[in-house]
Formats: C-alpha cells, sequence, structure tokens
C-alpha cells in the first residue's frame, strides 16, 4: 500500500510538474519574445501597461488557462463515457457528441450574428449542451440495437460526419462579415479567449468535476458491472443519467468556447490509465483533468509555432498524437480477444 500510494504521489507530481513547465513554455513563445524571467516577474506583479504585460496578461495567460482547463474537461468527459460504455475507445468526438454540439453552437451563432447579436458564454455553453445531448440520445438509441461497440463506434463516427458536413454548409454559406471567425471558430482553437469567457469555463467545469467526483464510489462499483453496483445499492437508471450529463456538460462547455477538439478524450485516458496502472475513478478524475491539460498545452505550443506565424487548428495537432494511441489501442484489444 505504501509503495502505491508513493507511486501514485509520484505520478500526480510529474503530471502537475509538466502543467506547470508546459503552461510557463506557452507563456514564453510566440512572435513576441518574452523570457522566463519576464514572464514569472509579470505573473506575480499587477499588469504596467507595457506591451509585454499586455501580450502576456491579454493574450498568452488567458489562452493557457483555457487550453488547461478545457483539456482536463475532454479529458474527464472521455473517462466518463469510456466507463459509460465501458469500452476505452468510447469518447464524445468519436462517437459525434462533440459535432453535435459544434452544429448546434454554429447554428445559434450564425442566428445571433444576422441579427447584430453577440453570443454570451451561457447561449454557447446551453446550445453546446443541447447538441451533445442530442447526439447523445441518438447514440443510446441505437446502443439498444446494436450491442457491438464496434458498430456503434461506426455509427458515432457517421453521425459526426453529417453534423460536421451540416455546420461546414451552413458556415460557407453564412453572409455576416463576422462569420470569418465562426469558421476559425469551426475548426477548433484555443485563440480569442478573454478573462470573461476563462471565469465561465472555470466555473461551469469546475461544478462538473466536483459532481464528478462525488460519483467515484458508484462509478467504481459501476465499473465491476451492473448487478455488481446494484448489490452495492446503486440506482444504475440514475447513476447512468447522471454520468451522461456530466459528460455531455464538459465536452459542451469545451465545444463552446474552443470548437471540435479529436481524441483528447480516448487517448488521454487510455495514458492515465497506463500511467497509474488502475482505473479507480478516485484516482482517474484528477489524472485526467490534470494530464488533459498537459496534453493540451502542448498540442497549442506546437498548433502556434510550428508553423508561425500561420497558425494550426488544435484538433489538427491533438490528431497526429491522439489517433496513433487509439490505434494502439485497438490492436492490443484485438490481439487480447485471440
Amino acid at each position: 500500500m505504501t509503495r502505491l500510494r508513493a507511486r501514485y504521489s509520484a505520478c500526480f507530481a510529474l503530471l502537475a510538474a509538466l502543467l506547470v513547465l508546459l503552461g510557463l513554455w506557452n507563456l514564453v513563445s510566440g512572435s513576441a519574445s518574452v523570457t522566463a524571467g519576464q514572464a514569472l516577474g509579470l505573473l506575480f506583479s499587477p499588469p504596467d501597461g507595457s506591451t509585454a504585460s499586455s501580450i502576456l496578461w491579454e493574450m498568452r495567460l488567458p489562452r493557457v488557462l483555457a487550453a488547461a482547463i478545457l483539456g482536463g474537461a475532454l479529458s474527464v468527459s472521455g473517462f466518463l463515457l469510456q466507463t459509460f460504455f465501458a469500452n476505452p475507445i468510447a469518447g464524445p468526438f468519436v462517437l459525434g457528441i462533440s459535432s453535435g454540439a459544434k452544429l448546434t453552437v454554429s447554428l445559434t451563432m450564425i442566428f445571433l450574428l444576422g441579427r447584430g447579436l453577440t453570443a454570451g458564454s451561457a447561449a454557447l455553453i446551453a446550445a453546446a449542451f443541447a447538441g451533445a445531448m442530442i447526439s447523445m440520445g441518438f447514440i443510446l438509441l441505437l446502443s439498444r440495437r446494436l450491442h457491438r461497440m464496434s458498430l456503434l463506434v461506426v455509427c458515432g463516427v457517421m453521425i459526426g460526419y453529417i453534423c460536421s458536413a451540416v455546420t461546414d454548409f451552413v458556415v460557407t454559406f453564412a453572409d455576416d462579415s463576422n462569420i470569418v471567425n465562426l469558421h476559425n471558430w469551426s475548426m477548433g482553437s484555443f485563440s480569442g479567449i478573454y478573462w470573461d469567457s476563462v471565469g465561465v469555463m472555470a466555473a461551469v467545469v469546475g461544478l462538473a468535476l466536483l459532481l464528478t467526483f462525488l460519483l467515484s464510489k458508484p462509478m467504481g462499483a459501476y465499473q465491476l458491472g451492473e448487478v455488481y453496483a446494484r448489490s452495492m445499492g446503486v440506482n444504475v437508471r440514475r447513476f447512468r443519467a447522471e454520468l451522461i450529463l456530466l459528460s455531455s456538460v464538459l465536452s459542451a462547455c469545451v465545444t463552446a468556447f474552443a470548437g471540435p477538439v479529436s481524441f483528447v478524450g480516448i487517448a488521454v485516458p487510455h495514458l492515465m490509465k497506463s500511467l497509474f496502472r488502475t482505473a479507480r475513478p478516485i484516482l482517474m478524475i484528477p489524472a485526467c483533468f490534470l494530464g488533459g491539460g498537459a496534453f493540451c498545452l502542448l498540442c497549442d505550443l506546437i498548433a502556434r509555432t510550428l508553423f508561425a506565424p500561420t497558425e494550426l487548428s488544435i484538433s489538427s495537432v491533438t490528431a497526429v498524437f491522439g489517433a496513433p494511441v487509439v490505434l494502439y489501442m485497438m490492436a492490443g484489444r484485438r490481439a487480447a480477444e485471440r
């Protein structure tokens, strides 16, 4: 037990160190040069109106916090879906949930922009949540008929393609002058996020994480099967509904502010399970949050700097790192079935 605690403590320390290191690296990297010493000095002093201070406080720091918070939220959302479906390749992007949220947010933004209005954070999150729940509803209906997870994943991918195609269509033919920002958002990006948005996403994700922690004990029982969970006094129907709602809220919050971000919800939980060598929810929830934040900070750093001044979409980079993990998982499951 002591050795396990030491291992878990070391893993959490490693993740926290990576998160801090990558956050600082993001702060000092960019077209405008800011040294690590300058960045630390500016962080521990109020904004002074200088160019370096404005870049750090108004542009880079909100983006760093958004990448950490939303990356963590997406990873935890993936872990909840994997627990719900009892399959490691379940995730909000693969199952089409993120694409459904993307579609409803796009329609909401186009509707409001066409009337000279601006979509607030609450409206974006509500629209994304509605889209996520609609897509999840289709997946749950299909799961009653398709008992093989591979077929369910294929259906989820098809739902995602349909939602993405409709989104691209409405974005292409939207006639508002501000639609360029919508197009950039629809490709997936942590850019253009300001402090008011960071506050909203922190509140929503923080509350969802707290509620997720409260479900960690019944989640552990559910991982051992529905029969065992019922024998432990878990109301399985209510528990499954709570799991769906929390996963949808987390993925909807990500889509509302950053657009679709691929493979994080699948790859990071698998990496965390391999690192900690356990699937216990009480450990995996914080591990997935820290790991998802570090993963997205790394991908956002590459997206901003690899071909600067041209910026890549965040999904392009997360796919490069996340897709091989998914392929490895599927190959491993195939070998285990033989």
